[in-house]
């Protein structure tokens, strides 16, 4: 049965021995004329490969051919535009952990009538009693039919610990039946960056990253400060929510024009840089809480420094990688010629020829992608699947080991001072980055995220098993244990655990934006980005439920970090790779081995030049079949396919007669043992 297969950019020849398609070969006689049994077959002039239909490679080749044409980070504009994506991290950093301040649960009583500071009770007591919160605030009880005579007060009294005189709390008296608000306005933020990173990921594949970062500025100005006019905690709640939507637009812009911006070899230095930038803004905050002292000031002043960014709209052109990507040739053109004046280059020193092929493609239309189209890929929803599903993990086990060392009972409370829970925080999140730095350096991306991934889950797994068998030896009057000793080791893999967690997630996002293609790496980015918003927002649904479900949660997480561990084994490495630029280049990021092979050694997966050497052999049987072997269908010779590689050839065959050597002399092994079965059967 003859088998017809058409492979990629290889056109099946029809029985006359013509290529479809080949309407540019030189006129000649009809086929078949002329021609007897022995007469000699013409060369057939080879069928029009892809590439003359799609684009020069030369121009998708941007970290190869016109980045160092450009000057690479060697150009002068490029590091100023680097920069430029430095600076609004800050900005950032301040929006991003302004709830910790905004809506801290402060210490609260019931200031009577009289003028004296009484309880729910009417008893005196000290200013100080207070529900406790820290970084994670534990909701107060929510009040059911019993102790609702006790939350009924005219005017109540707070003490903020985060620096301010009053807060979103305190200014509409978001206590007892009203303190379930304070979690539905950390949800609006949380759920604004979600549907942010979803949707403006998709528009900055669509119609550039420029546009929606300028639109994302303009829009977060308008809503951030009239955040600092609400009147109502609904109005509060609402308002937060386009901010945050907004937020998430400019921080995917900024990312993606980084990775853009950069040769291989500097972009996770770059992009750990813009890191710490924004844990500066997680480290100056108290201090500028301290200074506004209201949180209609503060909110504000986080606000108005998104006014410098205006001037990008001057200063900061569209990324040229996604002009190429997407073919825009003539607007890459433009931008080439700019780059080169603002660097001083001369253009006669385009070795390369990006200049001359540019000038060819210029007519060509652009060629937009959308996300969806990852769907009908082979490795590449694969892998971004697997990296989702890390971030998600990483982001939402960390709220975990959070609440495990800040505890939601005051004996495994660390400390109750707001300032030294705050830092505690920040001091791990630096330190898990500063970590980062040499780790991946040494063992790349997915072996410095699979190292991070096994010490999360190590951390998990002696939190929930070892501390249960600690607690049980402690009851017992001659172990010597007492509840001291299980805080501490709570404490130590809580530590370590937000540490490893931290790096996972940091690390899970950069690696998506390098193995995402050019031409969709903003709606990839936006998937991972979502996946850590949906991460981070199990931390206000626990304190919704009065942290009911804790050790479930957690003991989901940690099932979590197995599955992980045994999916990072299957992305690819992206350390000093060029970026993908179009699909079919992230669909050829294939899977490495961890440890390099030993020489002489048969590697187990097989690389793309054997694959095409492999299918000459399926093509040549699918010709030969039902076709005699001296003659084809119209009585010709069959020309001679390809020449296989002497290696291809031993490493393909071999295997197989040793395999039927081996199933021989099985079989003959097996008549033997049945015939003398036979002959014992008969003597008997």
């Amino acid at each position: 049965m003859a088998i017809e297969r058409r492979r990629e950019g290889r056109p099946l020849p029809e029985e006359n021995g013509s290529v479809p398609g080949a309407a540019a070969a030189p006129p000649g006689p009809p086929p078949g004329a002329g021609l007897g049994v022995g007469a000699e077959i013409q060369a057939v002039p080879p069928p029009p490969s892809s590439s003359s239909a799609a684009c020069s490679p030369l121009l998708l080749d941007y970290d190869g051919s016109v980045l160092p044409f450009l000057g690479g980070l060697g150009g002068g504009y490029q590091r100023t535009l680097v920069l430029l994506t430095w600076v609004p991290a800050l900005f950032i950093g301040f929006s991003k952990f302004s709830d910790s301040f905004l809506l801290d649960q402060p210490d609260f009583w019931c200031r009577q009538a009289d003028g004296q500071q009484g309880d729910w009770n009417g008893s005196l007591v000290p200013p100080g009693h207070a529900n406790r919160s820290g970084i994670f605030p534990t909701a107060t009880a929510l009040p059911g039919p019993d102790n609702a005579s006790e939350c009924d007060c005219h005017e109540w009294h707070y003490r903020i610990r985060a620096g301010l005189v009053q807060n979103v709390v305190s200014k509409w008296d978001l206590v007892c039946d009203s303190a379930w608000k304070v979690h539905i306005a950390k949800f609006s933020l949380l759920v604004g960056l979600i549907f942010g990173h979803l949707i403006t990921g998709c528009i900055a594949d669509w119609v550039g990253r420029r546009p929606v970062l300028l639109f994302s500025v303009i829009f977060i100005l308008v809503f951030g400060l009239t955040v600092a006019l609400s009147v109502n905690v609904t109005m509060f709640s609402t308002l937060r929510f386009f901010e945050g939507f907004c937020l998430a637009g400019i921080v995917l812009s900024l990312y993606a024009l980084r990775i853009e911006l950069c040769p291989p070899g500097h972009r996770f230095m770059i992009t750990m840089v813009a890191s710490f930038i924004e844990m500066a803004g997680q480290f100056l905050m108290p201090g500028l809480a301290a200074l506004c002292r209201d949180w209609q000031v503060l909110q504000a002043v986080i606000i108005c420094p998104f006014l410098l960014m205006l001037l990008y709209w001057v200063i900061f052109p569209e990324s040229l990688r996604w002009l190429m990507a997407t073919q825009q040739f003539e607007a890459s053109k433009e931008l080439i010629f700019q780059l080169t004046r603002k660097n001083r280059m001369n253009t006669e020193s385009d070795i390369k020829g990006v200049v001359p092929e540019l000038e060819k493609e210029i007519a060509r239309r652009p060629k937009k992608v959308c996300i969806v189209k990852v769907v009908g890929t082979r490795n590449l929803w694969k892998n971004i699947v697997v990296l989702c599903v890390n971030s998600l993990t990483g982001y939402g086990i960390h709220h975990c080991f959070a609440k495990s060392m800040m505890g939601h009972e005051a004996k495994m409370t660390i400390t109750h001072n707001f300032y030294a829970d705050y830092y505690t925080m920040a001091g791990i999140a630096l330190a898990s980055c500063l970590a980062m730095c040499p780790v991946v350096g040494f063992l790349g991306r997915r072996g410095g995220l699979l190292l991070f991934m096994i010490l999360t889950a190590l951390a998990s797994l002696l939190q929930l098993g070892l501390l249960n068998l600690i607690g049980k030896y402690s009851q017992l009057p001659d172990s010597g244990m007492s509840d001291s000793v299980k805080d501490k080791f709570s404490t130590a893999f809580s530590i370590v655990g937000m540490f490893s967690s931290h790096a996972v997630g940091s690390l899970s996002v950069f690696f998506c934006a390098e193995i995402t293609p050019t031409v969709i790496r903003g709606g990839g980015l936006g998937l991972v980005l979502a996946s850590a918003g949906f991460g981070r927002l199990t931390a206000p649904i626990m304190e919704l439920h009065n942290q009911k479900g804790y050790f479930l949660h957690h003991v989901i997480f940690a099932c979590c970090t197995l599955i992980c561990i045994i999916c990072i084994l299957l992305l690819p490495e992206s350390k000093n790779q060029n970026l993908p630029e179009n699909i079919p280049d992230g669909e050829h990021y294939t899977r490495q081995p961890l440890l390099p092979h030993k020489k002489g050694e048969q590697p187990l997966l097989l690389t793309n030049s054997e694959l095409k050497d492999y299918s000459g052999l399926h093509d040549s049987a699918a010709v030969s079949d039902g076709i005699s072997e001296n003659t084809t269908a119209n009585g010709m010779k069959p020309m001679k396919s390809r020449p296989l590689g002497k290696g291809v050839l031993h490493r393909f065959y071999k295997p197989v007669t040793e395999q039927t050597q081996t199933w021989e002399n099985s079989t003959l092994l097996l008549k033997r043992l049945g015939g003398i079965v036979n002959r014992c059967a008969d003597c008997s």
